[in-house]
This record gives structure tokens, sequence and C-alpha cells, in this order.
């Protein structure tokens, strides 16, 4: 498992790392966050969703891990 630390560590993109400063501002200072930054994260989202289900496909965890906590329905 990777922790956060380690992801942090990396070295960013810059439009990358100023995007990511952008959103902590308005999330720090209760303003929105500009609808440019706000496409590019979500796209940003969206190549790396398709990467994962490029490499793994469908991965289905969340369902069966909260059927096996909860045990049988009476």
């Amino acid at each position: 498992m990777m922790r956060y630390s380690s992801l942090t560590d990396q070295s960013l993109d810059p439009s990358v790392q100023a995007d990511e400063e952008a959103v902590m501002q308005a999330f720090l200072t209760g303003t929105l966050v500009d609808p440019e930054v706000v496409y590019r994260v979500q796209e940003g989202g969206r190549r790396i969703r398709e990467e994962v289900f490029r490499r793994h496909g469908l991965v289905d965890i969340a369902v069966p891990a909260i059927r096996e906590l909860r045990g049988p329905l009476p």
C-alpha cells in the first residue's frame, strides 16, 4: 500500500501543483474554485480512472467487504 507521504515526496508537474494550491486556497477561504481548475482536476481524475480500469479491470471491493462485515441478513 502506498502512503500519502510517499506520494507527496514525488515531484509534481508544476501545473498540477498550482491546481492543488488553488483548490486548497478556495477551500480555506470558502470561495469557489475557478472553473478552468475544476475542469483540469476532473480531467486528471478521469484519466487516472481509465488507466486503473485498463490495468486492473473492474475493482469491486466495497460491496463484498460490506457484506462480509455486515454478516447474513435475517
